[in-house]
């Protein structure tokens, strides 16, 4: 029964724990998009007020934390707190003062016969009682404490599905002659990914990105990274088959082909079908246990190069599932 517990806060903590970290990639994401637009005027303004998005993010998340650990907070006060005190305040002090300081009376309080009959003036006073609430809480400390020391020792045992992972990825790319190209987990890695292989293969990237010009620059010179022209591709193949993709969409299109082309939202399985279409190339995604799912272009194609490989985590970085680049090992 404890072991289910123990297994049914793990899974709580782990769902806790992947809203939490969609929640700052979101919050990530905002805030790019926010310093981007800001102006001299207005940058300070807009720092402040970043800064204060991660700062209401965090103090929401780590409550969120403690009410699942057993520590609920009520105005910055934990509920054993509030307990502690409510008890403490029930507690009656039986030493002729009341907790204002004035004296009340002891009629309430008969002293035995046997105390009277004493000659040690002191033995008529009443005895004190024992502070019941202390004796609970520290009772109720203690289990917890062996609760949590109980719950780590179980969580030790569990399996580590990071190194798992790992380890099934790196027989993967042994097996298949790859290496690795480890891509930055910045909210692009689908698109620094492709980018990276296109770039491998020598297939060159589209479209060519409008974008402002710089005073004094040779427009034909100016270049923009690369996972900037294969969010572009993405969202302008998504935009001219709408009825392909608006049926797996949970937002309106307009909306969700803003956030592929001009912030760092991660991409998934729709854009990776784009991206393999509008390049012509078979992408395929290898994952933990030696899974390869295959994204085809319109036209099957012969084994000419065009294929691309890609490494898809689910645990093994920080900020949640990750893409890296795989290239054939020398």
């Amino acid at each position: 029964m404890f072991l289910r517990w123990i297994l049914w806060l793990f899974f709580i903590m782990e769902e806790l724990q992947a809203r939490h970290r969609k929640e700052q990639r979101d919050l990530q994401s905002k805030i790019t998009q926010k310093k981007r637009s800001a102006t001299k005027k207005t940058r300070k303004g807009v720092n402040d007020e970043c800064a204060n998005l991660e700062r209401e993010l965090k103090e929401r998340q780590e409550q969120e934390l403690s009410e699942v650990n057993g520590e609920t907070h009520t105005n910055g006060v934990t509920a054993s707190e509030t307990d502690e005190a409510a008890e403490e305040s029930e507690t009656v002090e039986i030493d002729g003062k009341g907790t204002s300081g004035t004296e009340k009376s002891t009629k309430n309080f008969p002293i035995p016969a046997s105390t009277e009959a004493s000659q040690d003036p002191d033995s008529a006073l009443p005895t004190r009682k024992p502070n019941r609430a202390k004796a609970r809480l520290a009772r109720r400390a203690a289990e917890q404490d062996a609760l949590i020391a109980q719950a780590a020792q179980e969580a030790a045992n569990l399996p580590d599905l990071r190194e798992q992972e790992r380890a099934q990825m790196l027989g993967e790319f042994q097996k298949r002659g790859l290496r690795e190209k480890e891509i930055r987990a910045d909210g692009h890695c689908l698109y620094s990914a492709v980018a990276d292989q296109m770039e491998q293969l020598g297939l060159g990237l589209k479209p060519t990105i409008a974008h402002k010009a710089v005073e004094g620059a040779d427009p034909n010179k100016i270049s923009l990274p690369g996972y900037k022209a294969v969010r572009a591709a993405a969202a302008e193949y998504i935009v001219q088959n709408a009825d392909d993709f608006a049926p797996f969409l949970e937002e309106p299109l307009d909306q969700y082909v803003h956030k592929v082309k001009e912030t760092g939202e991660w991409g998934g399985q729709l854009e990776l079908m784009a991206l393999a279409k509008t390049y012509g190339v078979e992408i395929n995604v290898l994952q933990g246990g030696g899974r390869v799912e295959k994204i085809e272009p319109k036209a099957k194609i012969e084994d000419n190069g065009k294929k691309i490989w890609l490494a898809y985590y689910r645990h093994g970085f920080g900020l949640g599932e990750h893409y890296n680049s795989l290239r054939k090992a020398p």
